[in-house]
């Protein structure tokens, strides 16, 4: 993938279901303003919604880039189910890639999957990614669980 520094950018990423306890999601967007955007919405025992933004942008880029899931498909992806989803958006140069899969539990799941070796792509990506930002907020914003 070519040098992408001053191309656009976008990544969003969704996971949640709607369980006992309503809307429960976690989500968070990279933009092109080198801005980071994070929701955590869990009513369980009455949470309220976390919403916070941070600076960050090159090394995001590079993540997408390196992980190659620009070049994947979902179409054997597991589709969404009453355990809920989960949506991974990017934009990068020109490039632009949407997917939608079911939410994914465990490596396992992946290996068990029509599609085991791109559907593994997504799970590391959203793993590191997840790792990233949680380390991001934790950071910046000194959130700490209950």
């Amino acid at each position: 993938m070519a040098d992408s520094s001053s191309s656009e950018f976008y990544l969003r990423y969704y996971v949640g279901h709607m369980g006992k306890f309503g809307h429960e999601f976690l989500e968070f967007e990279f933009r092109n303003d080198g801005k980071l955007r994070y929701a955590n919405n869990s009513n369980y025992k009455n949470d309220t919604m976390i919403k916070k933004e941070a600076a960050l942008i090159n090394q995001v880029k590079k993540m997408i880039e390196e992980s190659d899931i620009t070049k994947e498909d979902d179409k054997l992806w597991p589709v969404p189910d009453q355990v809920g989803r989960q949506e991974l958006e990017v934009i990068i140069g020109n490039e632009h890639i949407s997917f939608t899969c079911s939410k994914i539990g465990s490596l396992g799941e992946v290996n068990n999957s029509k599609d085991p070796e791109g559907l593994k792509v997504l799970y590391y990506l959203v793993q590191d990614l997840k790792c990233l930002v949680f380390s991001l907020i934790s950071l910046h914003f000194k959130i700490k669980p209950i």
